[in-house]
C-alpha cells in the first residue's frame, strides 16, 4: 500500500462512481480498507486574520458535500455524491472526499422560486464503526467558507475525525454556496477613502449581488445546517465555531438544542455584544500586552528598550507624511510602488497581533520602519489584505454585521476618547455605521441577542492575547451556561484549536462530553513564540 503526500485518500468496495444514499439498501459499516493522511504545515496566519468577527475594513467587504464512502449518516439521503478534493487554496494539498449540492430556499420562511445551492461536505472518520454524531466546524468572517478553514486546520481536528465524520457546510453567501461577493476598488482595500467612496461602493455592492442581501443572517443560515442533518440523518451535531462562528454555533444550539450533542466555541463572541465599537480599543489593549512582554523580556527589552514610543513616532510620522516604497510585491514579486501611511501601519499592527507567531515580530518591525526600512512592515499589510479579500464573502459578511452589530450600537454607550486613542481611531466604526446606513437588515430572531440558557455541554477556548476576542467574552457568554467549561492560553491570539495540546482536549471534551476527570493545566503551558531580535530570529 502506499500514500500519497498531497492527499487523504480512501480506498474502498465498490458502490459505483456516483452514489445516492438510500436508493439502495447499504451495509451499516461501509467497507473502507485503508486510510492515509498526510497534512502540510498549517498556513499560520491566513486563517486568523478572517477568523475575527468582523473585517477591518468594513468598506470592503469551501465546504462542498464531502459525503465519504464511510459516512455514519443513516440510509437515507436523496443527495447525489460524487468523488473530490478539498483544499485550502491553490498551493495547498488536497484532501478526497465525497461531494454534493444541498439546495434550500432563498426564504426558508416562505418557499418560493429563488433558491440557493449549496455546498456541503463529509470527510468521512477514520474508524470502520464511525459514531453517528458528526464534527461541524463552523468558519468566521463573517463570511469565510468553512471548506478553506477546515482544509487549512484539519490537523487540529484529526483526533476527532478518528471516530467521527466531519460535516461542513460553505454558510450561504460564503465559498461555493451562493457567494455573495463585490469587486472591491484599491483605494478602498487600502484604506484610502472618504464616506462619498464608501456608501458608492456599498452600493455598488448591492446592486451586483445575486440574491436579495436580507436572508443571509444567522438566523437564517442555522436553518439550512439543520435541514442537512436531517437530509442526511445524523444524529445530534458536535459543533466547532470559531471568531463568528461561535455566534452561529450558540445560536443553532439555542434554536435546535435537541440536534445538538456538544459545543466548542472559540475566540468567543457572546450573544449579547454588539461588535464593532470595541474592535479598536481591544486590539490597542492586545498592542499594549506586546510592548509589555517585551519590556519584561532581557533580550526584548535590551534590544527594543524604546519600542513603544518608537510607535507612537511612526504612527505620527506617517499620518502626516505617508512615504511610497519601491518594492517587490510580497505575493507576486513584480516590483512596484507602494503607498503606506498611517492607515496601512494600523491593519498590517492589527492582523499581525491575531497569532502569537507573528505578535513576535512586531518589535523588530516597528523598530526597523522607524528606522526608515518600511519594507517589511509594507509587505505584511499587502499580504493580509490580499488574504483577506480572497477569503472573505464581503455581500454576506455585510449582511451579518448590518442586521446583527450596528443596530444596536448606542452611540451615548461609546467610549469615544478611548477609541479615537487607539492606534487603530475610529476607522473601523466610522465605515461599518456608513456601510449600514444604506445596506438593508434581513431577518433576526427575537431572542438572538440573549445569552444562551443551556444544559448542553460547552467548551470555550480564549487567548489572553486575542485582540478581538477577549477572554472576558467567553465569561460574558457563559453566564447562562450550566454545564459548560472555559479555557484560557497565556499569550496566545485569535484560535486556540491549533496550538498545544488543545487538539487533544478537543477530541477528550468531545467523545466525553466533559472535561472533568481530565487535567488541562497543558494549556497553561502552551508554546508562544519568542520575539524576533533580528530577522534570523529570536535569541537562542
Amino acid at each position: 500500500m502506499t500514500s500519497n503526500v498531497a492527499d487523504i485518500d480512501l480506498e474502498v468496495g465498490r458502490r459505483g462512481d456516483v452514489s445516492v444514499l438510500g436508493l439502495s439498501s447499504m451495509p451499516k459499516n461501509p467497507l473502507p480498507v485503508r486510510c492515509f493522511t498526510c497534512f502540510r504545515q498549517l498556513a499560520k496566519i491566513a486563517p486568523l486574520i478572517v477568523n475575527d468577527g468582523f473585517c477591518m475594513f468594513r468598506t470592503i467587504g469551501v465546504w462542498l458535500l464531502l459525503l465519504g464512502v464511510q459516512s455514519a449518516a443513516q440510509d437515507v439521503s436523496l443527495l447525489e455524491l460524487t468523488e473530490c478534493r478539498i483544499n485550502a487554496g491553490p498551493a495547498f494539498p488536497g484532501i478526497k472526499a465525497r461531494c454534493g449540492t444541498f439546495v434550500r430556499p432563498l426564504d426558508p420562511t416562505d418557499p418560493g422560486p429563488e433558491s440557493l445551492e449549496l455546498n456541503v461536505a463529509v470527510v468521512p472518520a477514520l474508524s470502520l464503526e464511525p459514531e453517528s454524531d458528526p464534527f461541524v466546524p463552523i468558519a468566521g468572517g463573517p463570511g469565510q467558507a468553512s471548506v478553506s478553514f477546515y482544509a487549512a486546520w484539519a490537523a487540529a481536528f484529526e483526533r476527532v475525525r478518528r471516530d467521527r465524520d466531519i460535516l461542513l457546510l460553505d454558510q450561504r453567501g460564503t465559498g461555493d454556496s451562493a457567494a455573495m461577493t463585490c469587486d472591491v476598488d484599491d483605494e478602498i482595500i487600502q484604506g484610502q477613502y472618504s464616506t462619498e467612496q464608501t456608501l458608492r461602493a456599498t452600493r455598488e455592492c448591492l446592486e451586483a449581488l445575486p440574491f436579495d442581501p436580507r436572508f443571509f443572517t444567522t438566523s437564517v443560515a442555522v436553518t439550512d445546517l439543520e435541514a442537512l442533518r436531517a437530509a442526511l440523518g445524523y444524529g445530534p451535531l458536535n459543533l466547532y465555531g470559531i471568531s463568528y462562528g461561535s455566534r452561529v454555533a450558540q445560536h443553532f444550539a439555542r434554536r435546535y438544542p435537541a440536534s445538538t450533542r456538544t459545543v466548542i466555541v472559540d475566540g468567543v463572541v457572546p450573544p449579547q455584544l454588539a461588535l464593532g465599537p470595541e474592535i479598536a480599543t481591544e486590539s490597542q489593549l492586545a498592542l499594549d500586552r506586546v510592548f509589555d512582554r517585551c519590556a519584561d523580556d532581557p533580550n526584548c527589552g535590551e534590544r527594543f528598550a524604546t519600542i513603544r514610543q518608537d510607535f507612537l513616532d511612526l504612527r505620527q510620522r506617517l499620518a502626516l507624511l505617508p512615504v511610497t516604497i519601491n518594492m517587490p510585491n510580497a505575493l507576486t514579486g513584480r516590483p512596484e510602488a507602494v503607498d503606506f501611511g498611517s492607515d496601512q501601519l494600523g491593519v498590517a499592527i492589527r492582523l499581525l497581533l491575531y497569532s502569537s507567531r507573528t505578535a513576535a515580530l512586531l518589535p523588530l518591525l516597528i523598530s526597523e520602519a522607524a528606522d526608515g526600512n518600511y519594507a517589511p512592515l509594507a509587505a505584511q499589510f499587502q499580504m493580509a489584505t490580499a488574504t483577506l479579500m480572497d477569503s472573505i464573502s464581503m455581500g454576506m459578511h455585510n449582511a451579518v454585521v448590518c442586521t446583527e452589530d450596528t443596530p444596536f450600537i448606542v452611540d451615548a454607550n461609546l467610549d469615544h476618547d478611548a477609541i479615537a486613542a487607539s492606534y487603530l481611531g475610529p476607522l473601523q466604526l466610522e465605515a461599518l455605521q456608513t456601510i449600514c446606513s444604506v445596506w438593508p437588515a434581513g431577518p433576526i430572531d427575537d431572542d438572538f441577542r440573549v445569552p444562551l440558557t443551556t444544559d448542553i455541554p460547552f467548551l470555550l477556548l480564549s487567548g489572553d492575547a486575542d485582540p478581538i476576542t477577549p477572554p472576558r467574552y467567553a465569561s460574558m457568554a457563559a453566564v447562562n451556561l450550566h454545564n459548560a467549561r472555559l479555557l484560557t492560553g497565556p499569550n496566545q491570539g485569535h484560535g486556540l484549536a491549533i496550538v498545544g495540546c488543545v487538539p487533544r482536549l478537543i477530541s477528550e471534551f468531545v467523545a466525553a462530553m466533559s472535561l472533568q476527570d481530565v487535567d488541562t493545566t497543558c494549556v497553561e503551558d502552551s508554546f508562544a513564540m519568542p520575539f524576533f531580535l533580528d530577522f534570523s530570529g529570536p535569541a537562542p
